[in-house]
Formats: structure tokens, sequence, C-alpha cells
């Protein structure tokens, strides 16, 4: 179905572009996969500079709706995607180093999150989905593990038990509020006195997570991971660590 473009008004022209585009998709005449019309046709349309409509775009892209590629051919262009989870992650990320909010939030955010996603993967999640979680945990289990690469794993193993939930908005959240605070984590890891006995104890948790959860204990497996959270982001409150 092809989109009917407007004109917009010259004022505040890119934010009349952007709320242009966004008017289509509210109404589903854009849909993630669809390509927007080259720059040379779409400016003139819209009654606008090709600078106003480029500005507009790069806010898109920022925000993880929309993909640019330049140059020629089928590819090239702008097309509508759906890609919220490392655009909500940056955007967090940021929020949290400008003191927007506190570790405190975060922290009993990322409890309310963990224990309903946890909770719900052991209703929801396929033998396949714990298969990979189990390999997450193996690899964080493997003996002189540098502490980059566990919070590497610690981090997918948390996000991927998200994803198993069967929901969408909370898996991308998740992902979200953790990545927002793996700095801090990666920081508090690299203090730790003894390096393989905290790798040890933290992957123990995270094999008693699956194995919870593999058993559909998600209400066991909810309080779990809630004192798993708070034994060491907890500390991290605790100690009024600095900003990211």
């Amino acid at each position: 179905m092809g989109v009917e473009w407007q004109p917009v008004r010259q004022s505040r022209t890119h934010e009349l572009v952007l709320q242009s585009i966004e008017q289509r998709v509210f109404a589903g005449e854009l849909k993630a996969g669809d390509r927007l019309p080259p720059e040379r046709e779409l400016a003139p349309v819209l009654g606008v500079s090709r600078s106003a409509l480029r500005e507009a775009l790069r806010v898109l892209e920022t925000i993880g709706v929309l993909v640019a590629q330049p140059g020629r051919g089928p590819d090239a262009g702008a097309r509508i995607v759906r890609n919220p989870d490392d655009a909500l992650g940056r955007l967090l990320r940021l929020h949290f180093a400008l003191g927007s909010y506190g570790l405190h939030d975060v922290l009993e955010a990322r409890v309310a999150l963990e224990r309903s996603s946890f909770e719900a993967a052991a209703r929801h999640a396929s033998k396949e989905d714990l298969d990979e979680a189990e390999g997450l945990v193996e690899r964080m289990g493997e003996p002189g593990i540098e502490v980059a690469e566990f919070n590497d794993l610690d981090t997918r193993f948390h996000v991927h038990i998200a994803r198993s939930s069967g929901n969408e908005l909370t898996s991308t959240l998740t992902s979200a509020v953790r990545e927002s605070v793996r700095p801090l984590i990666l920081r508090a890891l690299e203090r730790a006195e003894d390096w393989p006995a905290t790798a040890a104890a933290l992957d123990a948790e995270h094999a008693e997570l699956l194995g919870l959860v593999r058993s559909g204990r998600g209400a066991d497996a909810a309080d779990l991971v809630e004192r798993h959270i708070r034994n060491l982001h907890g500390t991290l409150v605790d100690e009024g660590a600095g900003q990211v």
C-alpha cells in the first residue's frame, strides 16, 4: 500500500518531519521493514530541506526505529526497524550517568523486572532457551575466566532468561537496566579480594537459578534472583558508588 506524503510547516522543521513520520507509523501506513523514499524525493514532497529531513532521520535512528544505509542500490536509504534494546540501554546509561536515576532506583527496578522474568521463564522457557542459558553458566564456570568476560556472560545470562519469559517488553527493560549498571558491576567485581572464589560463588547461584527455572519452581527462582541481585548490586548502593 502506497503512503501518501503531505508537506509539513516550516517552523521547527525537523520536529514536524518526525511528527509526520510518527503519524504514518501510528496509522499503520509505515511498518517495520518498510523503506522510506530517497531523501531527494521525500524532502520536496514534505516541503522541507534535505538537512532538516536528515536531522529527523538521525533522531529516529538514535531511538532505534530506523536504520539508514548510505550509498546507492537496492539496500540504500532509510528503513523502518524494531530495535529498542540498544537504544533504550544507551538512553538509560546516559540518564544514569547524569544523575537522573540513583543506584537505589535502578536496584529496585532490576529486582522487580527479574523476579517477574525468572518466574515467567519457569512457565514459558523452551528447552532450547534453557540449554543456551546453561551454556552461558558453563562458560562462567571455566577456570581462569577474566572479570570482563564474566561480567559480559553474566549480563547475557540475565537478559536471556528475560527473553525466554515470553514478554518482549520485560526483556527489553531488563536489558536496558542491566546494561546501565554494567560498568559499576564490572568495577565491583574487579575489587573482589579473591576473584576465583567470587566467580565460583556467583556461578553457583546462576546454576541454582537455572535449575529452579528448569524444574518449574518460579516462585523460588524469583526469591533467589532477588537475593542474588541485592548481594552485589545492593552493595554498590550501600557504598554509594560513583556514577557510570
